[in-house]
């Protein structure tokens, strides 16, 4: 969520920093009137309680000194009804108010370039050579039948399309790089975790999946647990997800926590399966396993200072760097533009790795600095002195299995079609 009072004090430079994330005027002048309302009517209530408590001050001595308390008390009763009206008149601005704050995207900070979408990304780093092919190299999903790694009609017989069933070499691969993974970033000091993979609403109003994105996230229905739900009764918030990340659940570990400061930095790390509808996405990497409902990915989370928050997404992006250097796939690192950032990326860098059968690169990783963006949604804290001060969020991938399944293969393929495993995974599939 954005800083209101950065809106109230700065609302040119806001509407500015929004504009390429194509946040309408409209939208930013009706919140800007919204928070205006809302500071004015909390004025109004403070100020209305600043003044009872000066009046029961008073009439309590008035009762010490025995003098007539009536016309106190009669102002005191008009006041208790007035702060209960201005008290329901400030809920419901903050109300409305937070409505339309959900919906507005995170700031694209100062190291951010310009520009209006990925056209305007800037590459900063190309790691390791491309290997040359003395014969044409084949697509991924080409290799992957043609060594029975894969059944994509069971998927859809099992589920529906844009699900696989990976067996034979592909299903050692998947659980090898997984473990690899998570030893790797291990080894780099984030603290392996192992998180549900359903989650309520507030987790997702927290790292903004909602409101923005409902329809790419699959909703469940869950199991009914005690009486009175049996009865038609829901509590509020109670709908259940499947995560698109495990950026979600770790980042939600510290929701609603004062955390003391010398817990900082906090670095954590997670297999999960991911889960997304891909709403939009008709007719993109149709072929393959490049883009499923479906897919496992390791995730990193830390929190952090702000002042230390820029160090620690270039530690972050040499550690997911450092998985891909081991398995020896080329790749680089690519500075979005601010019309390319995600809805709650202040800050992000892709690593593209390189598939030689499209002749490109492609994201592998996406590792984003939030700033204070879900810290202030979801009142993620940490103790400085006497202040409460909102920490930094950061989450990345380290990888998504799939795709690095899908590099391993174009760029280990031999030229019969067979494919060789990387010497980082050798001892993991043994």
């Amino acid at each position: 969520m954005i800083d209101v009072k950065l809106l109230l004090n700065d609302f040119d430079f806001v509407k500015n920093a929004l504009s390429v994330k194509k946040v309408s005027n409209e939208t930013l002048d009706l919140v800007f009137n919204l928070a205006n309302t809302y500071k004015s009517k909390l004025k109004t209530l403070e100020s209305n309680q600043a003044e009872q408590n000066a009046k029961s001050k008073l009439f309590f001595e008035y009762k010490k000194q025995n003098k007539d308390t009536n016309e106190l008390q009669d102002e005191l009763a008009l006041l208790k009804s007035k702060i209960t009206k201005l008290q329901d008149e400030v809920n419901d601005s903050e109300t409305k108010l937070n409505e339309v704050l959900l919906g507005i995207p995170n700031l694209p900070d100062s190291k951010t370039p310009k520009g209006d979408d990925e056209n305007d990304n800037v590459v900063l780093e190309t790691i390791l050579d491309k290997r040359e092919f003395d014969f044409t190299p084949k697509e991924h999903h080409e290799l992957l039948e043609l060594n029975k790694w894969v059944d994509f009609s069971l998927g859809v017989k099992l589920a529906k399309s844009r699900f696989n069933v990976l067996q034979n070499g592909a299903a050692k691969l998947n659980r090898a790089l997984i473990n690899f993974m998570l030893d790797f970033n291990s080894k780099n000091g984030f603290k392996e975790i192992c998180t549900p993979v359903i989650v309520n609403k507030d987790s997702l109003l927290t790292t903004g999946q909602l409101p923005k994105f409902e329809n790419d996230m699959f909703k469940i229905d869950h199991f009914i647990e005690d009486e009175e739900e049996q009865k038609g009764y829901k509590p509020k918030g109670h709908e259940l997800y499947l995560i698109s990340t495990a950026e979600i659940t770790l980042t939600n570990l510290y929701r609603d926590t004062i955390i003391p400061s010398e817990e900082l930095p906090i670095m954590m790390c997670a297999y999960t399966p991911c889960f997304r509808k891909e709403a939009g996405s008709a007719g993109r990497d149709t072929r393959g396993i490049i883009r499923q409902h479906q897919f496992d990915k390791v995730e990193l989370v830390a929190i952090t200072a702000p002042d230390k928050s820029d160090e620690m997404q270039e530690k972050m992006l040499q550690s997911a760097s450092g998985i891909l250097k081991e398995l020896h796939l080329p790749h680089r690192f690519v500075q979005l533009c601010g019309g390319d950032l995600g809805f709650s990326a202040s800050n992000t860098i892709d690593i593209e790795v390189w598939l030689p059968s499209q002749n490109c690169y492609r994201e592998i990783s996406s590792v984003s600095n939030v700033r204070d963006f879900q810290s202030r949604r979801g009142k993620i804290r940490f103790k400085d002195g006497k202040k409460n001060i909102l920490a930094h969020t950061l989450n990345g991938s380290s990888l998504a299995v799939g795709r690095t399944i899908v590099a391993i293969i174009e760029n280990y393929q031999n030229s019969d079609g067979s494919i060789s495993i990387p010497n980082a995974l050798k001892k993991y599939m043994a």
